[in-house]
């Protein structure tokens, strides 16, 4: 009886084996890398570790038969320091796969590296269309929103409301320069003009030169090209000089529910901007939302449910695919929908481009917010086949892949 009894426990081990040996390291392991320190630290900083960190547990802990692991660490906005720990991560501590990325310099830099190493990235932080574009990857996926959508959602709205002339105030790196471009594109497409544009340096505290230019100009619409406390400090100093209240309008073309959230309503008011999601849109998003403020008590923007939709699906295509294999996976994340409370019924370009619906927002006043993180009006929902860029359109070149 005995040696029965361990004939069937051999069986059995032998039977586990395949599967854990599917999976490199016997854990599923992800990185999520963002700013946690610097000007896009509540863009989604350590609240989308948290995240993804929710994603695991919801999926169960375990895909392919393997523990899941989440690490974080903080680039500070640098492509060297990301690359550094990229390379750190792959090289040493086997990750799977890097996601979130804030900055685009940034997504593009670690986006090339694990193009090399044949590892899998989301971006969900990061903006430029370069991403699914000119810079595509195999390997290479985006989530949660970028440079198109922005324009398509928040210039499309303001100009068909007559603000057909503009100038913009952009940050001075790929994501700026990729911001202005569409919207500019956008605008002049739709009969609209751009007398202008300046630039200014990321982190920047004093934006009074750039305001005053803008200013003269004598555009209808600022546009703000830039993001996080960027957006934030141009909105409050704009109050300063008193650009809105002179008539001309501000356009946050890149601005979430955080940055509302750390400039108030008295500030934010009345500011049109695009998100892929909203915590208040439907019983559904209220209890993942709910859930998220209990660990962080702070609702999720569109970066922050967009990484835990994107590690979701990541888990979901390891499972279905059986191993952790970056070619394999590539493979389901570009066959399988997409459907959670970030994202219904979407689906992944050949380019990786998530494509799910957005949502035109305006700010609400003091006035109309009835609770906590209650800060906005959904003006419209735009299709994500409008919001995004076709693969033929996007300047992705497939033939190598």
């Amino acid at each position: 009886m005995k040696s029965r009894l361990i004939i069937t426990a051999a069986l059995l081990a032998a039977t586990a084996l395949p599967a854990a040996a599917q999976v490199s390291g016997d854990v599923v392991k992800i990185g999520i890398l963002n700013d946690q320190s610097g000007v896009y630290a509540d863009f989604g900083g350590r609240w989308s570790y948290e995240a993804a960190r929710m994603a695991v547990e919801d999926f169960g802990g375990e895909a392919a038969g393997a523990p899941v692991e989440v690490i974080t660490a903080d680039h500070q906005n640098k492509p060297d320091v990301a690359s550094n720990i990229a390379l750190q991560w792959y090289d040493t501590e086997q990750v799977d796969t890097i996601m979130e990325l804030t900055t685009s310099s940034v997504g593009l830099a670690v986006q090339g590296l694990s193009r090399e190493r044949r590892k899998i990235t989301i971006n969900t932080g990061a903006a430029t269309t370069d991403l699914t574009g000119p810079q595509c990857s195999p390997y290479g996926f985006h989530w949660a929103y970028d440079t198109h959508m922005l324009a398509t959602g928040t210039g499309g709205a303001l100009v068909s409301q007559g603000g057909d002339t503009w100038f913009f105030l952009t940050a001075d790196y790929a994501f700026g320069y990729s911001l202005e471009a569409q919207t500019t594109r956008f605008v002049t497409d739709h009969g609209g003009q751009v007398l202008g544009s300046v630039r200014h340096p990321l982190s920047t505290t004093d934006y009074s030169s750039f305001l005053l230019q803008a200013q003269a100009s004598g555009a209808k619409v600022i546009g703000l090209a830039n993001a996080g406390l960027d957006t934030s400090n141009s909105v409050k100093q704009a109050a300063e000089f008193g650009i809105v209240a002179g008539g001309q309008r501000l356009a946050a073309l890149l601005f979430t529910l955080a940055e509302v959230h750390g400039l108030g309503l008295d500030a934010a008011q009345g500011l049109s901007l695009t998100e892929s999601f909203y915590w208040d849109r439907d019983d559904e998003s209220r209890e993942f939302s709910q859930r998220f403020f209990e660990r962080t008590q702070r609702m999720p923007n569109m970066v922050q449910a967009g990484t835990y939709s994107a590690v979701l699906q990541y888990l979901k295509a390891v499972d279905a695919a059986g191993t952790d294999d970056s070619d394999a996976v590539a493979a389901k994340l570009h066959e399988m929908p997409v459907d959670d409370v970030f994202a219904r019924g979407a689906s992944v370009q050949a380019n990786g481009r998530l494509v799910s619906d957005v949502y035109l927002m305006e700010v609400k006043t003091p006035a109309e917010s009835t609770q906590p993180w209650d800060y906005y009006k959904v003006q419209a929902t735009i299709p994500g086949s409008e919001a995004y860029l076709s693969v033929e359109d996007s300047g992705c070149d497939m033939s190598g892949w």
